[in-house]
């Protein structure tokens, strides 16, 4: 044999292991949503997203108040994780010569090792019990807590691939040091930080564990931040630990829209993003 056909055999060989790789890769994702188009999305209807949930023995109902619960702990969780993750990550990548970096980082890698219900218990010890009450405000604690890893750790690789060349170029322009990072490196980079961020965001959109110790669940409309609120994650854990066939429909219809929740935030940064806050190579 050829070396030139030894080659060609190997570059289909290669190509196909490829090819092998990403379908083993896609196929999971591919295999659940289809499932859960089957299962749940006979339950959808204008009810589901408008009706508070009925009593037991009653079909029909919703998880209006679950849905728009969950979008309130994330609100939270992003005005309270965020900011703090993304400093870290900033002090991280342009302070990662001081003394106390090390000790962040190898904190920030083993709280994201950390189980979540573990943070839970964390969140339910620090607020729940002084308050006496689960509350969103804990809820959105343990969810923040659950992001700051994931945040501070993706700002900090996102920072470090700016060019050293943008930053030499403001700082030899007399331009201080935090105006540089603020207006040069952070914007350079903002668009990986977005990706990191939504990283976090479709992380804690699917916890359940500290969400049953800090805002547990409620059946109505939730009238503040201060009392107990419902989730779709804790909703849909909840059908579907019961034995009602019509609960077990309506928590594959809640696990669809939370899917689609997380896929469609996710699409529309990326799709803002795009070309916009491209990284500068």
């Amino acid at each position: 044999m050829s070396l030139a056909a030894r080659r060609r055999i190997a570059d289909r060989v290669a190509r196909a292991t490829t090819v092998a790789c990403t379908a083993a890769v896609l196929a999971p994702l591919v295999l659940i949503i289809g499932y859960l188009l089957t299962k749940g999305v006979t339950s959808l209807n204008l009810d589901f997203f408008t009706q508070l949930p009925k009593p037991v023995g009653e079909t029909g109902g919703g998880m209006a108040n679950a849905i728009v619960g969950t979008l309130v702990l994330i609100g939270l969780a992003c005005v309270l994780g965020l900011p703090i993750g993304i400093g870290t990550g900033v002090f991280l990548a342009e302070y990662g010569h001081s003394r106390l970096a090390p000790l962040v980082r190898f904190c920030a890698d083993v709280l994201n090792g950390v189980p979540s219900i573990v943070i839970g218990i964390y969140a339910y010890t620090l607020i729940v019990l002084p308050w006496k009450s689960f509350s969103a405000y804990a809820g959105g604690f343990a969810l923040a807590v659950i992001m700051l890893p994931i945040v501070a750790r993706t700002t900090e690789e996102m920072l470090r691939l700016v060019p050293a060349n943008l930053r030499e170029a403001s700082l030899a322009l007399g331009v201080p040091a935090w105006r540089t990072t603020l207006r040069v490196i952070i914007r350079t980079a903002r668009g990986g930080i977005i990706t990191g961020a939504m990283l976090a965001i479709a992380r804690v959109s699917g916890e359940t564990a500290p969400l049953l110790f800090t805002a547990f669940g409620n059946q109505y409309w939730h009238h503040g931040l201060a009392g107990p609120i419902s989730s779709l994650p804790v909703q849909i854990y909840t059908y579907a630990i019961s034995p009602f066939d019509d609960w077990h429909r309506q928590a594959w219809a809640g696990a669809l829209v939370l899917l689609a929740l997380i896929g469609l935030t996710s699409f529309s940064v990326r799709v803002l993003t795009r070309g916009r806050f491209r990284m500068v190579r």
